[in-house]
């Protein structure tokens, strides 16, 4: 962890113009939404290993307004504002724990609910919210792995970085 606060607004800084990055790609590339949204949910755990769980929280913050302001509020934002962004803070939390079987139930609670208010929110502003002809169920049921993978990729992800970086 950096003791040097200016170095910490400079890894900040840099984290955070990514993730803007990343969002902003999300808007204008026509595949690999969730992609551009999982590499600039990968600069919150990178910010917390680096600099400190608080200045995850900044970077997290002020990504959210950065896209907010360049990107708008569009369905990319929001699954930054109501999943990605906040997941790699809730999952270093949870993963202090050190009991994998209850950290799991933990991440796929936190995940059910963000899809649920989503889903929610998406139905205030989309008359329909989707237009796969599937059961809400169902779709629930198939992205449990889909997470679950998100989630292993992204550890593995951490473990190297902490690895080679010795964060």
């Amino acid at each position: 962890m950096l003791l040097n606060k200016s170095k910490a607004v400079a890894y900040g800084g840099i984290l955070t113009a990514l993730g803007v990055i990343f969002i902003y790609l999300g808007t204008v590339l026509a595949y690999n939404k969730l992609a551009m949204l999982f590499f600039a949910s990968l600069m919150i755990p990178i910010g917390i290993l680096l600099i400190g769980t608080k200045y995850g929280i900044y970077i997290y913050i002020s990504t959210l307004v950065l896209s907010l302001l360049l990107v708008g509020f569009r369905e990319i934002t929001l699954s930054y504002i109501l999943f990605f962004g906040p997941y790699g803070i809730i999952k270093n939390y949870i993963e202090k724990m050190g009991k994998i079987p209850f950290e799991i139930i933990l991440k796929l609670l936190y995940f059910n609910l963000a899809l649920f208010i989503s889903y929610k929110i998406y139905g205030l502003f989309i008359s329909t919210p989707t237009n796969i002809q599937m059961p809400l169920m169902q779709i629930f049921i198939l992205l449990q792995p889909v997470f679950l993978a998100l989630d292993y990729v992204m550890t593995l992800f951490i473990h190297k970085f902490k690895k080679k970086y010795k964060a």
